[in-house]
């Protein structure tokens, strides 16, 4: 199939078909500088490679969990630590979630008098500290990990063929 035929069937546009390749991701069969063959077998790679970018593993990640002949190789352990990383989040956006449903129902005459606000504040200005310093954390780590630009996952404009 060639790479036409994989951008239209999975929806990845045939730049970030390119850059998976370039990255190792998956693999064209054939010889370079004609049009790239792919076999069947890449759409569940594309899959598993989406699976991965919406669980926010890196490519590295994900590229772990992918064995050579294409089939997934999952490292149960990472999975499970990810899952734990997305109920933490879903924990905090949920606490979050309520303290502003609190704000805009609240009683008090102003928020500044409302005890329930002010903890919310402490909350927020310690998370907020916190996430600066994961974000730090972050970003010296998918410098290398990820392409620049908008989407994680598509590659940079410069340098496209």
């Amino acid at each position: 199939m060639d790479i036409a035929d994989v951008a239209r069937k999975t929806g990845v546009p045939a730049s970030t078909l390119r850059f998976y390749e370039k990255q190792r991701l998956i693999a064209s069969m054939g010889p370079r500088g004609v049009r790239r063959q792919f076999a069947p077998g890449v759409l569940n790679q594309l899959a598993l490679i989406a699976l991965g970018r919406a669980a926010r593993l890196s490519l590295d990640e994900i590229r772990s969990m992918l064995s050579p002949e294409g089939g997934p190789n999952i490292d149960r352990k990472l999975l499970a630590a990810k899952a734990e990383e997305i109920d933490a989040t879903v924990r905090q956006l949920r606490a979050v979630s309520r303290g502003l449903r609190h704000a805009a129902a609240c009683p008090a005459p102003s928020h500044a008098q409302c005890p329930t606000f002010q903890r919310l504040l402490k909350a927020a200005a310690a998370g907020a500290l916190d996430h600066q310093r994961r974000s730090g954390e972050l970003r010296r780590t998918t410098r290398t990990q990820m392409p620049t630009g908008g989407d994680p996952g598509r590659p940079p404009r410069a340098g496209r063929r």
